[in-house]
Order: structure tokens, then C-alpha cells, then sequence
């Protein structure tokens, strides 16, 4: 499955309540900082409303063995 690395580049100082509540759902709480969020449609749907606000690359998921999960 496909991610996306979203990256904040601007400030949420002045911004509409609702923006600033899509930017925490994103995980996203100051300037510089990335969260790693599932290429979801409600997801892209959250971006598309923050898109002046945030850089976004995708990511490529590598598998990731059981044995690796456990640890």
C-alpha cells in the first residue's frame, strides 16, 4: 500500500478552526514537522483542504516480515 509523507511549511496562526483541527487529525502540530499517513480517500480528502499548508510525498511501503513485526 502506498503513503503519503505529509510535511507542514506553514503556520496555522489565523487559520480557520477547522483547518487547524485537520492539521492535528494529520498529526501535525508545528512547522517542519512530517507524519506518515495511509493514500486514503478520506485522507486525501483532509489534504486537499490543507494543501496550501503542507508538502506531500508519496512513499513506497516495503513489506516487512512477522518476525520483524514482533520486535
Amino acid at each position: 500500500m502506498t503513503r503519503l509523507r505529509v510535511t507542514q511549511l506553514r503556520s496555522t496562526i489565523g487559520r480557520p478552526q477547522a483547518q487547524r483541527k485537520i492539521m492535528a487529525g494529520l498529526g501535525l502540530r508545528r512547522m517542519g514537522a512530517s507524519s506518515v499517513v495511509d493514500d486514503t480517500p478520506s485522507f486525501r480528502g483532509m489534504i486537499k483542504k490543507v494543501l496550501h499548508l503542507v508538502e506531500v510525498a508519496p512513499i513506497e511501503a516495503t513489506p516487512v516480515s512477522q518476525k520483524e513485526e514482533r520486535q
